[in-house]
């Protein structure tokens, strides 16, 4: 079990659903004060209203707009995140960049904003919401791929920085979760492979796994829970698969 968050104050990006929301709600149960940090502003407040925490309504993709910015938080949750479907020779440079600053650049961002405050209290909790395809690759996803391939890199560079500060960084690697993110796949994961959308999910996105299900939102939150608690502190640099045996292979 972890320990109580209670005076602690956490920055989910990503929080107005899915698994920003599963996680905001759990680190606010836990007894810390979440910042909800999304695009879609009222829904970040809807959320920051039921669990009792703050709204940020933010664009995330411009993460130029950030370098200034100065974060007083004990423990921040890189969440955001979108997806596109595409064959590399067709992908759209301007979307591909798009990921890639909101995935990647901007974690970048919030980190370096976040850690001068971690350091000065010595203590310090960074989830990075990565994915099974922080470790392994898939066909028509070489810009989502290509960013959590880097969260992992920035992840574990952020570990050994933030070691000797009482600071922890981690990724989280779930396969596909039950979220608003997964369902928009569905369309194109069936016009490119030649299946009918109700194909998907058992001959694309199960495939590769043991176990034959989504992950829900809240196992991955459980998980982050863990991570930012008082008995993790030795836990750092790491990648913690969620993915039904995915990566075993």
């Amino acid at each position: 079990m972890t320990g109580n968050l209670a005076g602690r104050r956490a920055l989910v990006t990503g929080g107005a659903s899915g698994i920003g929301a599963a996680c905001a709600t759990a680190l606010a149960t836990a007894g810390a004060h979440v910042t909800v940090a999304d695009l879609d502003g009222s829904a970040a407040e809807s959320v920051a209203e039921r669990i009792g925490g703050s709204a940020w309504q933010v664009d995330l993709s411009r993460p130029s707009e950030l370098d200034d910015l100065t974060l007083d938080i004990d423990i921040l949750v890189n969440n955001a995140g979108v997806q596109t479907v595409s064959p590399i020779e067709e992908f759209d440079p301007a979307r591909w960049r798009f990921i890639v600053d909101l995935m990647l650049v901007a974690p970048f961002q919030l980190i370096r904003a976040a850690l001068p405050g971690m350091y000065e209290r010595g203590f310090g909790r960074i989830v990075n919401l990565s994915s099974v395809h922080g470790i392994r690759a898939s066909p028509y996803k070489s810009a989502y791929v290509s960013a959590k391939h880097g969260l992992e890199g920035l992840s574990k560079t952020t570990a050994l920085e933030g070691g000797p500060h009482g600071v922890t960084s981690n990724c989280v690697n779930p396969a596909y979760v039950r979220t608003p993110l997964v369902e928009k796949q569905i369309a194109d994961q069936a016009r490119i492979h030649g299946i009918p959308e109700s194909e998907v999910v058992e001959k694309v996105m199960l495939t590769e796994s043991a176990i034959k299900r989504l992950v829900e939102p809240e196992e991955v939150a459980d998980l982050v829970l863990w991570l930012v608690g008082d008995t993790a502190g030795m836990v750092t640099g790491s990648s913690y698969s969620m993915d039904g045996g995915w990566s075993a292979r």
